[in-house]
Formats: C-alpha cells, structure tokens, sequence
C-alpha cells in the first residue's frame, strides 16, 4: 500500500516525529510510538488516508466541475438573452438544453426550500383526533401516510412527500379540512436551490438515461 499519487500529498501520513522517534495519534489524541500500534491498524490507516485522498481530489473536481458548468449554462443564457430578449426557461426557471441530434440532454431544475411552521403541531392534533375517533374504520394506507408524513428524519426534518400526500386525500371531515388547512399554512418558501441533471441515449427512439454522478447510484 505505499504506492504514492499527487492526491495522497494533501493527506498527511499520519506519523508525528517527537525527538527523532515517530509516533501515531491515537483517537483520544494521545501520541503512541509506532512500534506499540498493531500492524492491522497502521495497514487501515493507511488504506483510508489513500482512499480519502482520492475521495478529496474527486470532491473538489465535481465542485469545480459543478461550478463551470453552471458558468456555460448561464453564459449560453444571456446570449439568448441578447438575441431574443427574454431568458430561456419553463415553469419556476427549469429549463432542458439538447444536442442537435436528440441524444443527450443538460436539465437545470428550481426547487423550493421548504421548512414548517408551528401550525404543522396543529394539524397533527387535528389527524390524530380524526384517526383516534375513525378507529378501525380508519383505512391503513391513510394511517402508514400520517405515520410516515410526521416521523421526523435523521437530519430533523418532516418527510414533505408524504406530508403532500395528506393534501391530495380526498377525505370530507370538518377537522381533517381544517387540518389540511393548517398544513397549506405552515409551508414556508425560504429560498430555492438549483440543480443539474445529465441524460443521454444511444438513438432517437430510445428512453433517456441519467448520467450517474452520485457515487451511492454509480
């Protein structure tokens, strides 16, 4: 494993030399002498310090690439600017740009940033209310939905899919109105995030396929 590349430079090696002797941090901070750590342990440690390294140097590739190509796109904008006088663009700025041929396609996608108000606690009330009283008439994709929709992820926040979901249910109660209500009333738009997204085809009349950038769908 001491095969060397440019992008294992920007990690450190790991070893601290203290007056000529080297040594590891262990994960308490405490120096320990080379010789006292297991070689299974110096082996991993520096099979992920070589593994970060590569992960490192792809991380700041896709920022760059991310950022020149959000720099083409725009810059292909405001020409159509100049030549049409208006910006290309569909519904909320999504817009696709295509090769001649048909064959491979850039996305640029606006989505919302949404958080919750306070009223979510009160339509909840309400929908445990309505469930509570429906009892066992109440049917169980509703139930699983409610579930799902107000079980807080790991990262705190509310699963909008389902919660969306709620509003599309065509259930005629006058809590459960009220209900839906409070959940319109607590959707609050903090800002928007764009995306792009990549696909390609082999020939007209095949489906497009999305050009993997995440490495979890690699």
């Amino acid at each position: 494993m001491s095969e060397t590349t440019p992008a294992l430079s920007s990690i450190a090696s790991g070893i601290v030399d203290v007056g000529g002797h080297p040594h590891m941090r262990d994960a308490k901070g405490r120096l320990v002498p080379v010789e006292l750590v297991k070689p299974a342990d110096k082996l991993e440690d520096e099979m992920v310090r070589k593994v970060m390294a590569f992960a490192l140097d792809l991380s700041a590739q896709v920022a760059r690439f991310k950022e020149h190509t959000f720099a083409d796109l725009n810059g292909f904008q405001q020409l159509l600017e100049q030549e049409y006088g208006a910006r290309a663009g569909g519904e909320k700025g999504n817009v696709t740009f295509q090769t001649v041929d048909g064959l491979m396609q850039v996305k640029v996608q606006i989505a919302n940033l949404i958080e919750f108000g306070p009223q979510l606690q009160q339509a909840k009330s309400l929908i445990d209310e309505c469930l509570l009283e429906w009892g066992a008439d109440a049917r169980p994709e509703i139930k699983a939905i409610v579930t799902s929709a107000f079980s807080v992820e790991k990262e705190g926040q509310i699963n909008q899919a389902n919660l969306f979901l709620l509003l599309k249910l065509d259930i005629v109660e006058e809590r459960w109105t009220r209900a839906m209500t409070a959940i319109r009333d607590a959707i609050r738009i903090t800002g928007t995030k764009e995306y792009v997204r990549f696909y390609r085809r082999r020939r007209p009349q095949d489906r497009f396929e999305t050009v993997t950038i995440d490495l979890a769908a690699a």
